[in-house]
């Protein structure tokens, strides 16, 4: 359809630049009568002389009638206004351009929360424990829980958008291992937890998360976000005591990431949730550590690279040039982050 009516668009400017028309004129004949206009549609064996766009001379199919208003004078000619047809055709990209930005400010949060979905916390705990935790603004989150030693720090894990907090049963093993207690939160909305998520409401969850765990653990607590739950967790360790903070997967910040992916949309001015970790990391003063997949094409390296840059010492960064976003837990990360927080009561960051 397109090609077909930047052909007539060209063919209307040929006539113009050549002579001083205002219209263009196509003479049709062949075996169809006039009636087969109102079908909409053209095709072969119909033919036009004078100026033959390629779509008519190719007998591509062409909606014409849908989008141009054609007269008939007398002796079978066919005009067709150059104003009118130029007009027509900007009022529909318009119109498609303005649907596409109401379609991406109305349906964004189900595209940043994927994972979010009404439904009940499972009866029996995949590992760990279940626990529930209040939230300052009423809601109740649903989390897993396992008790570490009281020497050693706890973990306090938030997840990526579309992850659940029962896939994370390796983790909890490998780090109980070692006396190191971990606790994973469904954010709200997320399975087992009220409410509906946005950036408010997850920074809220966070906060809640790790003033639950200091009063369970009466340990030291590390921070661990991944993917979206970096934002979170870069939220929460510059507001609460965190021992230190691993970020894994992260971005610069969420407006960004939607500045890259719909470049030709306002996005500044119609994200609801931007998670500015830009403007946040300032205030992480704890060991940092950054995990990040070179083969990521969800969130590309750089924009993890570019946090890092922004963070204040200490932190250190860790690539791994054979992962992306979704493989990048595996037996050599699980080590990482047991040194990494190991090391943290040594002394050794």
């Amino acid at each position: 359809m397109i090609p077909a009516l930047g052909a007539l668009v060209q063919t209307v400017a040929h006539r113009t630049r050549s002579r001083d028309y205002s219209v263009i004129e196509l003479t049709c004949s062949g075996v169809k009568p006039w009636p087969f206009w109102k079908k909409r549609r053209i095709s072969e064996p119909f033919q036009c002389s004078g100026a033959k766009p390629a779509a008519f001379r190719n007998g591509s199919s062409l909606l014409l009638k849908r989008f141009l208003t054609f007269d008939r004078p007398a002796g079978g000619h066919v005009v067709v206004s150059a104003t009118k047809l130029l007009l027509t055709l900007l009022l529909m990209a318009a119109f498609a351009y303005v649907s596409l930005v109401g379609l991406i400010y109305l349906s964004q949060r189900a595209l940043l929360y994927p994972g979010a979905s009404a439904t009940l916390a499972p009866e029996h705990a995949s590992w760990g424990e279940n626990v529930s935790i209040s939230t300052p603004d009423g809601e109740t989150l649903h989390g897993l829980y396992v008790q570490g030693e009281s020497s050693k720090p706890s973990v306090l894990f938030f997840l990526g958008n579309a992850d659940r907090i029962s896939n994370y049963g390796f983790l909890a093993q490998a780090l109980a291992a070692r006396g190191i207690g971990l606790l994973a939160i469904s954010y709200r909305g997320y399975p087992g937890s009220t409410g509906s998520p946005s950036e408010n409401g997850l920074l809220t969850d966070g906060i809640a998360a790790f003033d639950w765990l200091s009063v369970h653990s009466e340990c030291e607590i590390v921070v661990l976000g991944q993917s979206l739950g970096s934002g979170v967790a870069v939220n929460t360790a510059g507001q609460r005591p965190a021992v230190a903070v691993i970020l894994v997967s992260a971005y610069l910040s969420v407006l960004s990431l939607a500045q890259t992916y719909y470049s030709f949309f306002p996005i500044s001015l119609l994200i609801k949730d931007p998670f500015r970790s830009d403007l946040k990391i300032a205030k992480v003063r704890q060991p940092k550590l950054f995990i990040h997949g070179r083969r990521d094409d969800i969130i590309p390296l750089s924009s993890g690279e570019a946090l890092y840059r922004t963070a204040p010492e200490p932190k250190q960064m860790l690539i791994y040039d054979g992962s992306g976003h979704n493989d990048i837990w595996d037996e050599r990360m699980v080590g990482d982050v047991i040194r990494f927080v190991e090391a943290l009561k040594r002394g050794v960051i």
